[in-house]
């Protein structure tokens, strides 16, 4: 990836999910529970904790030290518009 991500903003949506903006103004709604398993990210499974997050560092971080990988928050983002893009209708050209 030539492309560095960063999440310049980003904004509780609901359960665990968060709409994130990176840096090229990329905007999409990410579920996080795929990334709450182990023991650091176990007490993001308490959606009140999970709501506490913040931004540092270009990416999102929990007061306990969890945080996700720009790169791995950027590609869901993108995973997640191209699949929203596959399930609009397409309109076909008037003649």
């Amino acid at each position: 990836m030539s492309f560095l991500p960063s999440v310049i903003h980003a904004e509780y949506h609901d359960e665990f999910r968060i709409r994130l903006t990176f840096n090229d103004g990329t905007a999409e709604t990410v579920d996080f529970s795929e990334w709450l398993e182990g023991p650091v990210f176990e007490p993001l499974q308490d959606v009140e904790y999970f709501r506490r997050f913040f931004l540092e560092g270009g990416t999102v971080s929990w007061p306990n030290g969890a945080d996700i990988a720009p790169e791995t928050l950027y590609e869901a983002a993108t995973r997640e518009r191209r699949s929203n893009k596959m399930l609009q209708p397409t309109r076909r050209a008037r003649r």
